[in-house]
């Protein structure tokens, strides 16, 4: 049956600071691995920043399904609240690890917990109603841009003031403020330990709809390119000459994140009135010039390419999912989204594999010409399936 009520207002604030901590927590590292190898157990090799990145993804790409068919049979409230307390004590144990293969095995198995976490999107488009579902997909995107600015701040600012290791006592702490507020969650709203589940969706049949797996190729397109660019921003920044200071490299590296942000805002005052096949045209088209600038080696050109860059991301990021919305149906969504999902992470590891190789044989600037050529094909292949489709509103998330 149809939700016609929508979400409770502090279960959605909730769930929307679970996502939001979640994503800081989890994103603090990203920008400064080759850092915290380094620091933490002397390793320099480009290549192994690559992998250690590409075995993450494949964790949690292998995790989601799991705890997905778990969640058929466990709350996802009361599933958060165990797997948060076990990320939380594997962080610990990271934290005090002393061998790199003990590290390997703590921190994967940290992520195979951490993985439920992106239960909370299906969770919280099932619950909402239909009118609502595109605006949520907005939200939770701009989310993930929030996050990164936090994510990146926070970590540069502990690998100035602490021990690399010591990011993982944070990421415990924020684990632990989680299944705080889950436990919270379940007093007030008396969940019980079973999911409610619509017939529909238990039985709706199995396989690939042709929308998916074509948005699924381009997802893996797209996360590969723009990837690419991610794991050695951080270094690249700092060979320009402009500065070490780490602080000041994870606020450049969160450019995106901000301009996404004063998208957000522009949108909730200035309706744009372009659909999503306009958006993501536009978008691809200014990743596109983001990426050359930044390949121009002066910081001035690096800046004013990441802010391009941080704009197309946003356009091309929310509407290809505002994208699936309007091709999928609510009672297909949560496995729509998941093989989706699974699309975007082998793009992820596939850039996680390459950029150590290319950064090791061509240098740092080598990830931003592999990233454009991706981004062209991206662009070419959208172009090729989408170009007849009618252009759909656009979407703003305030607005629910």
């Amino acid at each position: 049956m149809e939700n016609t009520r929508g979400l409770p207002a502090g279960l959605k604030s909730a769930l929307i600071l679970l996502t939001l901590v979640s994503v800081i927590a989890d994103t603090m590292l990203l920008p400064f691995y080759p850092h915290f190898f380094s620091d933490a157990f002397g390793v320099t090799d480009p290549h192994y920043v690559g992998w250690y990145i590409a075995a993450c993804c494949f964790t949690v790409m292998c995790a989601f399904p799991v705890w997905s068919r778990i969640a058929r049979h466990v709350h996802e409230l009361h599933l958060w609240v165990g797997t948060q307390l076990a990320a939380a004590a594997l962080a610990v144990l990271c934290y005090a690890s002393e061998s790199l293969l003990e590290f390997w095995l703590l921190s994967q198995a940290m992520l195979v917990f951490k993985a439920s976490y992106l239960l909370i999107y299906p969770f919280v488009m099932r619950l909402e109603t239909e009118n609502n579902r595109l605006g949520v997909a907005g939200l939770f995107s701009v989310l993930m841009h929030f996050g990164g600015i936090g994510g990146a701040v926070l970590g540069g600012t502990a690998l100035d003031i602490l021990s690399p290791r010591a990011i993982y006592l944070i990421m415990a702490a924020a684990d632990l403020f989680q299944v705080v507020i889950c436990a919270f969650l379940i007093v007030q709203l008396r969940v019980g330990i079973k999911p409610i589940r619509s017939a529909q969706e238990s039985e709706r049949p199995a396989g690939i709809p042709g929308y998916v797996l074509k948005l699924g190729i381009l997802s893996l397109l797209f996360y590969f390119s723009v990837f690419l660019i991610r794991p050695f921003f951080t270094r690249y920044w700092e060979s320009l000459g402009a500065t070490d200071h780490t602080l000041l490299s994870a606020l450049v590296y969160a450019i995106p994140a901000w301009v996404a942000l004063a998208i957000l805002l522009r949108n909730h005052f200035v309706q744009p009135r372009a659909g999503s096949i306009q958006l993501i045209v536009s978008g691809a088209l200014c990743i596109l010039g983001g990426l050359f600038l930044q390949a121009n080696e002066h910081w001035l050109t690096v800046i004013a390419g990441r802010v391009l860059f941080g704009y197309g991301l946003f356009q091309v990021t929310v509407h290809l999912e505002v994208l699936l919305f309007e091709l999928s149906t609510p009672d297909r969504f949560a496995s729509d989204y998941s093989k989706v999902h699974f699309f975007q992470n082998i793009g992820l590891i596939g850039a996680s594999f390459t950029v150590g190789t290319l950064v090791d044989t061509l240098g740092l600037t080598a990830p931003y010409y592999l990233a454009l050529a991706g981004m062209t094909l991206t662009l070419i292949i959208f172009l090729a399936l989408y170009r007849q489709r009618q252009p759909a509103p656009s979407v703003d998330i305030f607005s629910h």
